[in-house]
């Protein structure tokens, strides 16, 4: 009777790389000076345990609830208006940086020449930095040029996320099937008509999932920004915090939790829609 061998080829190399990936994880939890026993210690629990204690019941008088309306819809306001800019910046320079929509590639079936990869470098190096530099980085910056409010973090948005579209925007270009634009330009047709009817057809309904996925990205962001006076639910929540409101502070994180689900509901139907 023949004996069958059922262990895995595969069980040593998984090992090994297993083995490799804790010893490169291991320097880097040391260097963060990670140490959850902390959070056990006697005075950090009776800490914690007083500050959410406050948390219930939630703030609900009328004058608190509408200034987390209104700090809500601003949030709401600054990533829209940010985003919008992104969307702007990003459109024109994913074109640039991308060989979808290349004569000479269009000429060689595809594969774009020296001088064509020569020029798109320099957009491609300012996507780069542009999506280099964190949002609260430039939110900071613009906080001090123009000041407190939601101006500073729609530039912070907008600089920041036009990077990230931009370099999405073009890979996704260069994805999809280029052979209808190159025959468009081949005939004569214009970079626009290529783009319009060669390129936005195929690569529609990913560009809208993405840019919807970053819009609700940029809910976050602004959130996160108004700790640094860019207006919205984080100046507010940065403020109750400051005070020891925590019934305050829960009702604005309750408000931001339904607006993250909100967006992340939006997204779903519109993926849906366009798969």
């Amino acid at each position: 009777m023949l004996s069958r061998d059922t262990r895995d080829p595969a069980a040593l190399p998984r090992l090994l790389l297993t083995l490799l990936a804790l010893a490169l994880l291991w320097p880097g939890v040391r260097l963060s000076e990670l140490d959850p026993g902390v959070l056990l210690q006697a005075d950090n629990r009776e800490q914690m345990g007083n500050f959410v204690s406050g948390f219930w019941p939630p703030a609900h008088d009328p004058d608190f609830l509408a200034l987390l309306l209104e700090s809500t819809l601003q949030t709401l306001a600054v990533a829209t208006a940010g985003m919008a800019l992104a969307f702007l910046i990003a459109v024109p320079t994913s074109l640039l940086a991308s060989r979808a929509l290349s004569l000479g590639a269009a000429s060689r079936g595809g594969q774009a020449g020296f001088w064509s990869r020569t020029a798109r470098l320099p957009v491609r190096g300012l996507l780069i930095f542009l999506r280099s530099v964190p949002e609260i980085v430039w939110a900071l910056l613009f906080v001090r040029a123009v000041g407190l409010g939601p101006t500073a973090g729609v530039l912070a948005i907008a600089i920041t996320y036009s990077g990230m579209l931009g370099k999405v925007y073009a890979e996704i270009f260069e994805s999809v099937d280029q052979r209808p634009a190159h025959a468009l330009l081949q005939a004569g047709g214009s970079r626009l008509s290529g783009f319009l009817y060669g390129i936005l057809p195929s690569a529609g309904a990913e560009l809208v999932s993405y840019t919807v996925y970053r819009w609700e990205c940029a809910v976050r962001a602004s959130v996160v920004m108004g700790f640094v006076g860019a207006g919205g639910l984080g100046q507010q929540i940065d403020l109750s915090m400051r005070m020891f409101a925590g019934a305050e502070v829960a009702s604005m994180l309750l408000a931001f939790l339904v607006l993250v689900f909100l967006a992340d509901q939006l997204s779903r139907v519109l993926r849906g829609r366009l798969a």
